[in-house]
């Protein structure tokens, strides 16, 4: 019976570069796979018929003397002999096997090789700074313990001048080997942890492993503009690897404290200034905090209480871009309280004026109030 043409097999042109043969062999695999069709033998003769075909056209001499020979060519060099099909043994294509094998089982793709330690972990906590450190950026010193690096055995787990001996379980090689199906199913080694070998004459101050508890002082720099809820990432600043693995990062989460006079709404600062009835009808000029000392602010007259007025580049600084936000001021106009007989004479005096054009908002409302009824 003659055998399905290669390219046919696969649903691919002749013209077909590696990348489309690979994403087209891939699609059938995992179709096919045997674990996933247990007890068909169609699939799995779709299955061989795919992996040959893809063992062929991805090896480029081969698929030359295909091209121009046919199955010919390649008779005897490619499918599945006595020994069944090993995916290692041909390099595009075990490659390939390698990324089903970790869709089937829950891997990260690609053969397995001997772990090169265990990373450290991740490490969170808080740091609390002023409303003005945020907006001007602050150097802050934090302290956290942490597993670090053992001083003794310089993080060997071994005690000075021992040597780790080969895993006698695993023999070096970090992992254990079991063939199942068309595959071999590889599993970290238990005793060695994937290292490939082990402590024999553990160093007494970290026990054999490596590292220890240790309370350590950290400078940290706030950058100007950062907000409450954000984090700053330090790289390598977690818990240290074990056996050559790489050091955990450090994340910290800024809670900004509240401030007495500013609020914060994105780069913009907000606060109120109380002034006098007669710094509201009259205009002045006053005083006004802002997060870089005092600056002057013009009041016009008949400033109207609830009025808001913009001082520019007395913000926030911009996170990761030049400028700062506005300072926005909130003009508060002040009833006067406990008044003397000489201040009750005026204010009645003035309220003589009361109903001329002096108050606009206040005769355009009674306006609308009488034509509602």
């Amino acid at each position: 019976m003659s055998k399905k043409d290669y390219y046919e097999t696969l649903g691919v042109p002749k013209s077909a570069v590696k990348d489309d043969i690979k994403k087209a062999y891939r699609k059938l695999a995992l179709k096919y796979h045997p674990d996933r069709n247990p007890g068909d033998k169609q699939a799995e003769a779709n299955f061989k018929e795919a992996s040959e075909a893809a063992e062929v056209l991805l090896n480029e001499d081969k698929r030359k003397r295909y091209d121009q020979f046919g199955h010919a060519g390649v008779n005897g060099q490619a499918g599945f002999g006595s020994q069944g099909f090993n995916p290692q043994d041909f390099g595009d294509l075990g490659d390939i096997f390698g990324d089903i094998f970790g869709d089937f089982f829950g891997g990260g793709g690609g053969r397995r090789r001997r772990s090169q330690g265990t990373p450290g972990e991740d490490l969170q906590m808080g740091i609390e700074v002023t409303f003005k450190e945020a907006a001007f950026g602050v150097k802050k010193n934090i302290s956290i313990s942490k597993n670090v690096e053992c001083e003794e055995c310089h993080g060997s787990g071994g005690k000075e001048g021992s040597k780790p001996a080969t895993c006698p379980q695993c023999h070096g090689q970090g992992e254990i080997r079991r063939q199942q199906g068309f595959f071999t199913v590889a599993s970290t080694c238990n005793r060695c942890h994937g290292t490939g070998q082990i402590i024999s004459n553990p160093c007494t101050k970290c026990s054999g492993q490596g590292r220890h508890r240790k309370k350590v002082d950290i400078e940290v720099s706030i950058p100007a503009g950062i907000d409450t809820g954000q984090r700053l990432k330090l790289s390598g600043e977690g818990g240290a690897g074990v056996q050559g693995g790489h050091d955990g990062d450090l994340y910290l989460e800024v809670v900004i404290r509240e401030d007495d006079f500013f609020e914060r709404d994105g780069f913009d600062v907000h606060c109120t200034i109380p002034i006098t009835f007669s710094q509201a009808g009259l205009g002045a000029e006053i005083e006004v905090p802002t997060l870089d000392g005092k600056v002057e602010l013009s009041i016009p007259a008949g400033t109207q209480s609830g009025t808001k007025m913009r001082v520019k580049g007395k913000g926030i600084q911009r996170l990761g871009h030049g400028g700062r936000g506005d300072q926005i001021v909130k003009i508060h106009v002040e009833t006067p309280t406990k008044l003397n007989s000489e201040q009750k004479k005026l204010l009645k005096e003035l309220s003589n004026f009361d109903k001329t054009k002096s108050n606009p908002m206040r005769e355009g409302f009674f306006e609308k109030f009488k034509d509602l009824f």
